[in-house]
């Protein structure tokens, strides 16, 4: 689609990644004691990261988890079978530290922090909790708007803010988690918006809708499509939801400071088609942690020229995708720098 997202002010400069690295990098595995290629999409991932933070050594140590949560007002049009009040119920389980992204944190020593952005709903506070509420969640896209365009700048601010505080304290690759009833539909509808993709093909069946509900969802979309066409450089406020703007804002922020930002699920995949339209750069800072079983997120991430570390079926959200994608990243790193060099084995000239 021929249309470039508007830059809410106060974005940051996004560096393009270091090509010394880069090349040093390919040197170093064209070197290594393996056939050419041999390690296939992890090389390109190692050539990647070293690009990012301009650093062949470079190991995550420090991960952090930051999950965006906000309702979408689509739900109002039988889209999702999540009962309304689940997005809270689901957040407090993070907090209390019974969600699938603790386990998995408490495994990899990642600190989590959930973002009340448009939650619909009163959050208690708590140590991990960020509540910068900027709506009970959005309004009904089919019906107008679904956030104002100073809502979304807010939300995008926010997300800047969070991942900036997180890397401030030490954060040296972040993990984009989505939570909000509602937004794959979002998700979907954007990813039409900017690939071109017919709706059929980019909507799934989210939580688990069955076959009228799924039909309904592409009804849904295509109406609102229509409503708000022409499609231009306010889709993000005409058709997306707080935690889709607040992703756009820590993926920005992330970027500018050569931190790589690992997506999950179908949402964040939308919010990474939305920042790459206001600055095509972060492209070169996001790694997809996973493809999951949502038809669409196959196509937002091949727009976005992102291959998936995993593709496991996942639609779980709440970042679990995308932190179980470190150990391959890690070892990605681990690889290019600790394994001998054909000359160090005796192998120059045999592989």
């Amino acid at each position: 689609m021929l249309f470039k997202m508007s830059i809410p002010p106060k974005l940051p400069p996004i560096p393009v990644p270091d090509s010394a690295a880069q090349q040093a990098a390919m040197e170093r595995h064209a070197r290594l004691a393996k056939p050419g290629n041999a390690l296939g999409q992890l090389e390109v991932l190692s050539v990647r990261l070293a690009g990012m933070t301009g650093n062949l050594n470079w190991r995550p140590q420090a991960p952090a988890v930051v999950i965006c949560a906000g309702d979408h007002g689509i739900v109002q049009q039988n889209v999702s079978t999540i009962a309304r009040g689940a997005t809270k119920q689901l957040l407090l389980n993070i907090l209390n530290g019974g969600a699938a992204i603790n386990a998995l944190a408490r495994s990899y020593n990642a600190a989590v922090t959930v973002v009340d952005v448009g939650v619909a709903g009163i959050i208690p506070t708590h140590s991990h909790l960020v509540s910068e509420k900027i709506n009970y969640g959005t309004a009904d896209f089919t019906e107008g708007l679904a956030m104002s365009p100073g809502q979304v700048d807010k939300a995008i601010q926010l997300g800047m803010r969070v991942a900036n505080a997180q890397i401030d304290a030490g954060a040296d690759i972040l993990f984009a988690g989505e939570l909000g009833t509602g937004n794959t539909t979002s998700a979907a509808a954007i990813t039409a918006a900017i690939t071109g993709a017919s709706v059929e093909r980019v909507t799934g069946r989210g939580a688990g809708i069955n076959s009228d509900q799924l039909q309904r969802k592409i009804n849904v979309i295509e109406t609102a499509l229509a409503k708000h066409a022409p499609v231009d450089e306010d889709m993000l406020a005409k058709l997306g939801g707080f935690d889709i703007a607040a992703l756009v804002g820590m993926m920005m922020a992330g970027a500018a400071r050569r931190i790589p930002v690992v997506l999950d699920g179908y949402p964040s995949a939308a919010a990474a088609l939305l920042a790459a339209r206001m600055e095509p750069a972060v492209v070169h800072y996001l790694v997809a942690g996973q493809r999951s079983v949502e038809m669409g997120h196959g196509i937002a991430l091949q727009t976005l020229g992102l291959t998936p570390v995993l593709a496991l079926s996942m639609r779980a959200g709440e970042g679990a995708g995308a932190l179980l994608a470190l150990p391959l990243i890690d070892a990605a790193m681990m690889l290019l720098q600790e394994m001998a060099t054909l000359e160090e084995t005796g192998l120059e000239g045999m592989l």
